[in-house]
């Protein structure tokens, strides 16, 4: 873990939320979406099929923990979960709420709408509403984020 280190361009597009035990949590910073990206602190890996069996399975649960507690917040019609990797090569899976009322409906979110910055006191408070969530469903998240 200490070869790791988060793609550049993660750490241009997103701000810091959290840390489970084996993923940052990051909020993408296109205020469109309830929009969050999972990371696994493993240098190297691209696919999921290259995680050990015991982080693929952690990745999964921390996937679930996350989804689920983004639908509870943002009252979503639809949860969307891609690992796509075709710019960044880094394995890091995005976690999108849809609505059907939302600008690309039904389509994927991905060069449908111009991205829309948050406010820095509206980015503040999705980090918090996301922290509160996810610290009150579980003790293995933590709002700490050293090391990245």
């Amino acid at each position: 873990m200490c070869d790791f280190v988060l793609h550049p361009r993660l750490v241009r597009d997103t701000s810091a939320v959290g840390r489970f035990p084996l993923s940052y949590l990051l909020l993408m910073e296109d205020a469109n979406y309830p929009w969050c990206i999972l990371v696994p602190a493993r240098a190297g890996i691209q696919e999921i099929f290259q995680l050990e069996a015991e982080d693929q399975k952690q990745l999964i649960w921390e996937s679930s923990l996350l989804g689920e507690a983004m639908m509870r917040l943002f009252q979503g019609d639809k949860l969307n979960i891609a690992a796509l990797g075709n710019v960044v090569s880094q394995l890091h899976l995005h976690h999108v709420v849809r609505y059907r009322q939302d600008e690309a409906w039904p389509d994927p979110i991905w060069g449908r709408a111009v991205s829309a910055c948050y406010q820095e006191e509206e980015r503040l408070h999705r980090i918090s509403q996301l922290q509160s969530a996810l610290l009150d469903r579980t003790s293995t998240f933590s709002s700490d984020v050293g090391g990245i």
